[in-house]
């Protein structure tokens, strides 16, 4: 590969180089700590390419050129990847290649020992953070820009406060919240906070309850948990958000719930407090589109007008 040519060619002439003397890109370069690991990594890095980690790069300022199938359809990213080749999904190395990057940054090992020879490559596994506290400061962290990641920070919790506000006067106080997805195999899931869906708007920034079946059996434990039809009204809450996982659009599992007793005998469906969300604006976790979805719950519960 040309890459390779280039690199190899570059080690001849370093070698004629003193003892004592680093080349220009040894010195650009610094250690970060991801979990146990260490990394060598560029210390201002230009030239990012990611496969899930789009949202998240993006939250503290990176230079994102390259990013998988999935962050294209995440509406949160729109604007901000008009200038992104996607680079497929799963990866498409050759593609990778010719962008050229600086770092590259992977939740999923698949192709790591080929994208090492690209450039240095940092595997982040899903759910090495969790909050997004959490996420956004390991970023920044990683792309050596700190002050991108606080004035991230100071913003969401600035918009949460205002969420928060707005919402005092269309609450009980004690009403509970639930995060819900059918998917196209006829399977149902409740979400805790850290699983996307929203649950990171409904339970830490706007600081809503879930039910105590949630809270321990879901929150406590994996963060997600299947639930079987009669199992439902367990795990109901007095609002339940619902997402539809089906990517042919039929949406004929989320129709098998619905239409059935179980479900028409829920207390949030009596009472009209049932929403459907669109998967591709709620499924995602990354910052932004946490911080995005922030203003589309705050009036989707205004609108259910739950004081009543």
């Amino acid at each position: 590969m040309k890459k390779t040519l280039c690199l190899a060619l570059c080690g001849i002439v370093l070698m004629g180089c003193s003892d004592g003397a680093k080349s220009e890109n040894e010195e650009s370069m610094r250690s970060v700590e991801i979990g146990d690991t260490s990394y060598d990594v560029p210390a201002n890095p230009e030239r990012v390419v990611t496969d899930y980690y789009a949202g998240e790069l993006l939250a503290v300022d990176a230079e994102v050129v390259g990013a998988t199938t999935t962050a294209f359809d995440n509406p949160f990213l729109e604007d901000q990847l008009a200038s992104t080749e996607n680079i497929g999904e799963p990866i498409d190395v050759e593609r990778v290649l010719e962008l050229d990057p600086d770092l590259i940054v992977v939740m999923y090992d698949d192709d790591l020992e080929q994208l090492r020879e690209i450039a240095p490559t940092v595997y982040i596994p899903y759910n090495t953070a969790t909050s997004i506290e959490g996420v956004t400061e390991l970023f920044g962290s990683l792309m050596n820009n700190e002050e991108a990641a606080a004035g991230f920070l100071e913003g969401y919790e600035q918009e949460a406060r205002e969420a928060r506000a707005e919402l005092e006067d269309h609450l009980n106080g004690d009403e509970t919240f639930g995060l819900y997805e059918v998917t196209n195999q006829q399977e149902l899931y409740v979400f805790g906070e850290n699983f996307g869906r929203g649950g990171q708007v409904i339970y830490d920034a706007l600081e809503l309850p879930a039910p105590q079946s949630i809270a321990q059996d879901v929150m406590e434990e994996e963060d997600v948990l299947q639930l079987s039809r009669e199992a439902i009204p367990d795990y109901g809450a007095d609002v339940m958000f619902v997402t539809s996982y089906d990517p042919e659009g039929s949406h004929q599992s989320l129709d098998f719930f619905v239409d059935s007793s179980v479900w028409q005998g829920l207390d949030a469906v009596e009472n009209d407090r049932v929403v459907i969300n669109d998967f591709d604006t709620f499924y995602p976790y990354d910052p932004i589109s946490i911080r995005g979805q922030i203003p589309l719950f705050t009036e989707m519960i205004m609108d259910l007008n739950l004081n009543r």
